[in-house]
């Protein structure tokens, strides 16, 4: 007796082309759903900027690895659905203006606008992961049984943070934090459920290049958004010598987060992406969760570029934790990237990331402004000296 059809899912096959160039390249609606990350960003700074308890500061951290959660498994349906199909396009478009809702609501995310955002995030990772798979139940059933799994999961940390929400205070950071950890934890183990085991996450086909240029994006939007963030503090202010100081020390410091991820991060990333038999992995590890502290201490960065600039001679809590721990997390981040895809430099991000917690000290005799422009030169001398050692490995830079 012969097994049945699969008579559910998709009849059309919307999956990315095999051929190389369409299947790698990045669609103009996926820039188009990044945008609502611009917004998203922004909010999650003025989160951060408003921290003055160890609680704030934990919801912060919370919405940080949420907001990165919802747009890296975005990227991971994209890396698998053709984005010129219309179904995809329309479904893309859809998911946006769900990101639009939960990025409205990151701000009051701990009050009035709790229950919006845990209902638009957990709506989107849902409804997103069905989606997927009706797409691939027909073409690719065992990515759709993998998507069965990331859907049950997804139910189960969406009744904690709904649940959290309804709760509100200290429960809601406690059961968002639960929520995230677990979302976090249970991808490693390919979504495994008890009785039906491991999923297939790790040797999926995933396309390298798609996923190396999808995450490199995001790091130029949220270099972007610190631009932003940066610009309106300095117009909104009156000139003054210490907050040029402060405005040129938030340009070097971007100028260098660019420098060390952008001179060879992508190819770097995608090279290692290639050269293994468990290309998913490898992408899980690389992009999933080695460029959450690396988007983090953009942010963080960012957010202390907005504190010093408004007030470039005062030495504040924020000012301190946002100035040294901003470019920390970047380099450690970078330094974990570059770890896991096998390349080099690490060393030197590691040591650079000494340096600037070493530069603690000084925050009891400088102000603000000073401390800045210290951390924005270690960022710029670990640029310098990694791509010095790059050229006497002979390797061409990709920026």
């Amino acid at each position: 007796m012969t097994s049945s059809p699969v008579r559910f899912g998709m009849r059309t096959n919307v999956m990315r082309p095999s051929d190389r160039e369409r299947g790698d390249r990045v669609a103009f609606v996926e820039l188009f759903f990044d945008l609502v990350f611009v917004f998203a960003l922004t909010q999650i700074s003025e989160v951060v900027a408003a921290v003055s308890t160890p609680l704030d500061g934990v919801r912060a951290a919370i919405l940080i690895g949420a907001v990165w959660w919802l747009w890296m498994n975005t990227t991971w349906v994209t890396n698998w659905l053709d984005p010129a199909r219309m179904p995809v396009r329309i479904v893309v478009v859809a998911l946006a203006f769900a990101g639009l809702v939960v990025s409205t609501s990151i701000q009051e995310s701990g009050g009035e606008r709790a229950l919006a955002f845990a209902l638009g995030y957990v709506g989107l990772q849902v409804v997103r992961s069905l989606l997927m798979i009706i797409a691939t139940l027909r073409h690719e059933p065992a990515v759709a049984a993998d998507f069965m799994r990331i859907t049950a999961w997804f139910l189960l940390t969406g009744a904690a943070w709904i649940a959290g929400a309804l709760l509100g205070g200290v429960a809601l950071v406690a059961l968002w934090g639960a929520a995230v950890a677990v979302d976090y934890a249970v991808a490693r183990t390919d979504y495994a459920l008890p009785g039906l085991g491991r999923g297939s996450m790790d040797g999926w086909d995933v396309s390298a290049a798609h996923i190396a240029e999808r995450a490199s994006l995001f790091i130029i939007i949220a270099l972007g958004e610190s631009f932003l963030v940066t610009g309106f503090a300095f117009v909104a202010e009156e000139s003054s010598p210490a907050r040029i100081a402060a405005l040129a020390s938030a340009f070097l410091a971007a100028a260098g987060m660019w420098w060390l991820y952008f001179d060879r991060g992508e190819q770097q990333g995608e090279d290692r992406m290639e050269r293994s038999s468990r290309t998913g992995a490898v992408a899980r590890a690389a992009y999933a969760y080695g460029h959450v502290p690396i988007v983090a201490g953009i942010i963080l960065t960012g957010v202390a570029d907005k504190t010093v600039i408004g007030e470039p001679e005062v030495m504040s809590a924020l000012a301190v934790t946002t100035v040294l721990g901003g470019p920390v997390l970047f380099l450690m981040g970078s330094a974990v990237f570059r770890r896991v895809v096998e390349a080099p430099g690490a060393a030197v991000l590691l040591g650079a990331a000494v340096v600037v917690a070493l530069l603690l000290p000084l925050a009891a005799i400088v102000p603000a402004w000073a401390l800045s422009g210290a951390a924005s030169l270690v960022l710029l001398a670990a640029a310098a000296v990694d791509t010095a050692l790059r050229r006497r490995r002979g390797e061409a830079s990709r920026g």
